[in-house]
């Protein structure tokens, strides 16, 4: 290392301090994480606790070997923290990645090696991974470099939407899958502009949240094999290369330097259609695995602090994917932090989910913590004030927290408690009347509304993981096989039902009960209070043939048959229909100011006005909601009632004041058309007596 002759001047440029390997450079921007680029050249910053030294490499593009090693001065080093200005680089014209020497003491959880190539964390872009299905050479583990983004995308005068979380009506989907099968129509298939393509259909839908599987950079190679001819992937990515860089097998143009701009125009032209953008985000492991994973970046960087370890050194696997990030640790906190509000201000998202969430409950020796600082940390920030925050409150070690996931006022929850009671309920179980009440008007069992507010549940039946609707009473058993672990992955309590045939059937009644088995479920979620959320392909009934677990089958198992839209357009239409009605209703997924009647927000009437009580035998139920406006000085009520018998049972309706009469707005026994008079099709007696048909739902208002 050369030295430049330089005196402290104040006003003047920044100038070089010091030559390396031919390159002038000085110390860099120690508040601006990862590679920052600047007028004369392009800042690379690094934290470490326990590192001895720290090199730069710079690459040509897709070349192996560094054209340069530049190892940052002992000067350069302030505190934990690594920080160099390299004059003259232009962006265009190289890749990056660090070397860090260190202590090696595997039981201690130190595993430095200055041999070790590195993978910024912080970095907005990664290198190796552009063309899915791909490794670089057969055989070996991806070696990661990162690329400098130059972040100049026009947001203009756009604003976070800032819908009320219990307004949202999620749509939880998969970028590739969505569009991949040539059945999708749009040109790029599988990619962020192919779902830019299909927001017309959304909008028409009548969704107005998207909820995107990973999007963050991961390996769709991590064990990648083949199974009865069959090329499997880590399809759904669950398994996190890099937390700020955007996954670049989504995008379907080559956006060196600019990776991102796609994903943005998504972003941008959902929010100008009224949708919202949440990420399903996985800050509970990484892709570097146990024992036996790859060393490419936090192992190599301070394992001991980002990884909750034994004390032997050994990994905690609470998320069943190899290892758990230490995330209460206060670096592992704070790059969490930074990265939520990297996307919710380069990105624009308006809400994250956030993948077993019950681990960043858990601290440095992996026991449950009362007040978890990240929760609270996340709750409390100014950036993430009006995001959404969205907890799966469990991890694969058991512990289980929906009800009682620590909230701060912020949190809300996948309430997976709604899905497997109702799945019980709709498919006829006995038992589950009084608690099916208690899941659709907003699990107050488990979520006070005085503490919690409206939105503190997020009810879904389906999800990514598990049976579509349709499968669910396509099936009794799950139909792994083709996963290739015998069929001993994924969930043994499904909850399903097959009606009667296990798996596709020419049978007209069996297709039949099918079909209004699928409606009396989403009719249930689009009636219950809370923000609501099924999964993509469920309104045209897509099926995965009865896997419940298709995280590796990049194939038509996973993706959308578009071709179901048109043979399932009456179910698509009713999805369509329900969801308008919710919106209209508002009453049915909030509590409003007090009807002018005097009927209670929420009232029960099981088969009889007024009758709260059910038995173990009971099948039959009945909700009223009712409500107003400020500004309206009309009542908005609503009576849901669902009947999961094998016979037709009797509904006793309550008495409306003398200028109201029920009007029959749904029965899921009739099929649905525009047009057709429902309530002409619907068994009435004296105007106040319906009868319900064998497994069907129906839905009135007062008018």
């Amino acid at each position: 290392m050369d030295s430049v002759q330089h005196k402290p001047q104040r006003g003047v440029k920044l100038q070089p301090l010091d030559i390396i390997e031919g390159y002038k450079v000085r110390p860099g921007y120690y508040n601006r994480d990862g590679a920052a680029a600047a007028s004369n050249g392009v800042s690379f910053t690094i934290h470490s606790h326990g590192a001895t030294s720290c090199t730069l490499l710079l690459f040509h593009p897709q070349e192996k070997e560094p054209y340069a090693r530049l190892k940052f001065p002992e000067s350069y080093h302030i505190g934990n923290t690594y920080s160099m200005l390299v004059f003259g680089l232009n962006i265009e014209e190289f890749e990056y990645a660090f070397q860090l020497d260190g202590p090696y003491d595997r039981k201690k959880g130190l595993l430095f090696d200055r041999e070790n190539i590195l993978l910024d964390p912080y970095a907005k872009a990664v290198t190796g991974q552009r063309n899915w299905g791909e490794r670089p050479e057969e055989g070996e583990n991806f070696v990661y470099h990162a690329r400098v983004v130059e972040n100049n995308f026009d947001w203009g005068n756009i604003r976070q939407l800032e819908l009320p979380l219990e307004d949202l009506i999620i749509y939880e989907m998969h970028v590739r899958g969505f569009t991949k099968d040539k059945s999708s129509g749009v040109d790029a298939k599988g990619t962020y502009e192919g779902l830019r393509q299909k927001i017309p259909y959304l909008k028409d839908l009548g969704i107005n949240a998207v909820e995107l599987m990973p999007i963050f950079e991961f390996d769709e190679m991590e064990n990648a094999r083949i199974v009865d001819g069959e090329q499997l992937y880590n399809y759904w990515g669950y398994n996190t290369v890099c937390f700020f860089a955007p996954n670049t097998g989504y995008s379907s143009v080559v956006e060196h330097n600019h990776e991102g701009d796609e994903l943005k125009q998504l972003i941008y032209e959902l929010k100008e259609n009224g949708i919202e953008v949440i990420l399903d985000v996985v800050f509970n492991h990484t892709a570097e695995g146990n024992d036996d994973g790859p060393c490419f970046s936090f192992k190599g960087i301070d394992n001991n602090i980002y990884y909750i370890l034994t004390p032997d050194g050994q990994y905690y696997n609470f998320s069943g994917c190899g290892n758990a990030l230490n995330c209460n640790h206060p670096m592992t906190r704070r790059f969490i932090i930074d990265c939520l509000r990297y996307w919710v201000t380069e990105y624009r998202v308006d809400g994250f989910r956030f993948d077993l969430a019950s681990i960043l409950s858990r601290d440095q020796n992996g026991e449950p913590m009362a007040e978890p600082p990240i929760l609270q940390g996340i709750a409390c920030d100014s950036i993430l004030g009006k995001v959404k925050l969205i907890a799966e409150a469990w991890d694969a070690a058991g512990l289980y927290q929906v009800g009682n996931f620590p909230a701060y006022n912020r949190w809300s929850e996948w309430n997976g408690r709604y899905r497997d009671d109702m799945r019980r309920f709709l498919k006829g179980d006995e038992g589950m009347a009084g608690v099916a009440i208690t899941r659709i008007t907003g699990s107050r069992d488990l979520y006070d509304t005085l503490k919690r507010g409206q939105s503190a549940s997020v009810n879904f039946l389906t999800c990514h993981d598990g049976f579509t609707l349709y499968d669910l009473y396509s099936y009794n058993m799950k139909h792994n096989e083709k996963n290739g672990w015998n069929n001993t992955d994924g969930d043994n309590n499904g909850n399903s039902w097959n009606c009667g045939v296990e798996g596709e059937t020419d049978d007209p009644e069996v297709e039949k009960l099918r079909r209004r088995m699928v409606k009396n479920a989403f009719v249930t979620l689009m009636c219950s209070r809370g923000p609501a959320m099924f999964y993509a392909g469920d309104e045209f009934c897509n099926t995965q043939y009865g896997n419940n677990n298709p995280y590796c089958q990049d194939n038509i198992v996973s993706w959308l048959d578009w071709t179901r839209l048109e043979k399932y357009q009456e179910i698509h239409d009713f999805f369509r229909y329900m969801i308008a009605f919710r919106k209209r209703h508002p009453v049915v997924r909030k509590t409003m100011k007090e009807a002018a009647c005097g009927f209670p927000d929420i009232s029960i009437h099981n088969g009889y006005p007024w009758n709260g009580g059910t038995n173990h035998t009971s099948r039959l139920i009945g909700i009223m909601y009712a409500g107003r406006n400020d500004t309206d000085t009309r009542d908005d009520i609503v009576f849901y009632g669902m009947n999961a018998y094998w016979d037709a049972l009797d509904m006793q309706l309550p008495g409306l004041p003398a200028d109201l009469h029920w009007k029959v707005c749904v029965n899921t026994f009739v099929e649905y058309e525009d047009g057709k008079d429902i309530e002409a099709e619907t068994e009435f007696q004296y105007g106040s007596k319906i009868k319900i048909p064998p497994r069907s739902a129906v839905v009135l208002i007062a008018e």
